[in-house]
């Protein structure tokens, strides 16, 4: 029977980190220190410095963390959000959390990332804000987008959950535009051992409304100036995400290494579309997605095979269930529309060795060809 290829690989992380967390975690449960605990505090400076933010804010999730950046840019009941269809359904999600209305726009060929022409096409008097989110571990447009936005008068807001060391010059991912916001669930780049997120800005203003959103509005005990929500860093998880923000930039270079090396394998696999990389900045591939044809029928060869492979996304927002209610029916996002049958995620992660990557390519190349697995 061929090996079973995971399509990420926590406990080989978890392994590296264990005797660091087992010691802070013990010390978390000797203070007693469970919410606001001091590991919160140590986190949100190490990560602004990681990211090269001035302010770093821990929420509970990265959910919270785009609905708690929209809110600091000023974003409210009825305004408008521009976001690409081609997204996880939390960014959308968010904004109708606040009240607004998501407005899902399409997406480059090349690189399945916000498209800054039709962005610029989009934007009307309801826009609040333009969220640009940097898919699979690769960055938006963000200069073009900028300029966008800043002639339009629009704040530009990052979802940077697949992103976590990306750069361009000397910024990265979440560092880039007016606010950011991060998820740290368990299989991103830089993953906690539950559920955990931050905002990241260099607006002090902007810094101190997340912190008093995320903490019941809040900003002096027991007086509460606006309706906000328990959103903050567990004290257990800013121990696990320390130990592994130490160790990220390791693990990122892995990443990078194995996807050059899936690069070199599928260079001559016909019907396989590789990733194509732009011009801005370092790719930290999150994920590994290529695009072939018949794609259902090649992931359920590679689920036989015991290849762990998934899509991201099957459904672009607009064409959820979720967001029916917006009429925006096919043709709405045709590149988005297409690549949703197209997208098939490999397995990707800093413990994939060679031998599991020849065997993803090997099984990969048989299923496109329609040979029997």
């Amino acid at each position: 029977m061929n090996a079973h290829v995971p399509f990420v690989d926590l406990a080989s992380q978890h392994a590296e980190i264990a005797a660091e967390v087992e010691a802070g975690m013990a010390a978390v449960f000797a203070a007693t220190a469970f919410v606001d605990g001091p590991p919160v505090a140590d986190f949100e400076h190490e990560y602004a410095d990681f990211v090269g933010a001035e302010h770093c804010i821990g929420v509970g999730n990265g959910t919270d963390a785009v609905e708690l950046a929209l809110r600091a840019v000023g974003v409210g009941p009825g305004g408008e959000v521009l976001l690409p269809a081609n997204t996880f359904v939390a960014t959308a999600e968010a904004v109708s959390r606040i009240g607004a209305v998501p407005v899902p726009v399409d997406v480059d060929d090349d690189r399945l990332l916000l498209d800054p022409d039709r962005v610029e096409a989009a934007i009307t008097e309801r826009t609040q804000a333009v969220v640009a989110v940097h898919l699979f571990g690769q960055l938006a447009p963000m200069e073009r987008l900028a300029a966008i936005c800043d002639a339009a008068g629009v704040p530009l807001v990052e979802d940077a959950a697949q992103s976590q060391g990306a750069r361009v010059g000397g910024r990265r991912a979440g560092g880039l535009g007016a606010i950011a916001a991060t998820s740290f669930y368990p299989g991103k780049n830089l993953g906690a051992a539950g559920d955990a997120g931050a905002v990241t800005t260099d607006d002090a203003t902007m810094a101190a409304e997340v912190r008093r959103l995320r903490n019941h509005g809040s900003s002096t005990r027991y007086v509460h100036d606006v309706i906000g929500m328990n959103s903050r860093l567990d004290t257990v998880q800013a121990v696990y995400l320390r130990a592994k923000l130490d160790r990220l930039e390791k693990w990122n270079e892995l990443r990078v290494r194995a996807a050059a090396r899936y690069d070199a394998l599928l260079a001559d696999v016909p019907g396989v579309r590789r990733p194509l990389l732009g011009a801005e900045g370092q790719h930290v591939w999150h994920l590994y997605v290529v695009r072939v044809a018949e794609r259902d029928r090649v992931l359920a060869e590679l689920s036989r095979a015991g290849i762990g492979a998934g899509i991201h996304y099957p459904y672009p927002v607009h064409l959820t269930g979720a967001y029916a209610h917006l009429g925006l029916g096919p043709g709405t996002a045709p590149v988005a529309e297409a690549a949703a049958g197209e997208i098939l995620s490999l397995p990707m992660h800093p413990h994939l060795t060679e031998a599991m990557q020849d065997r993803v390519v090997e099984v990969l190349r048989s299923a496109v060809r329609g040979d029997t697995a």
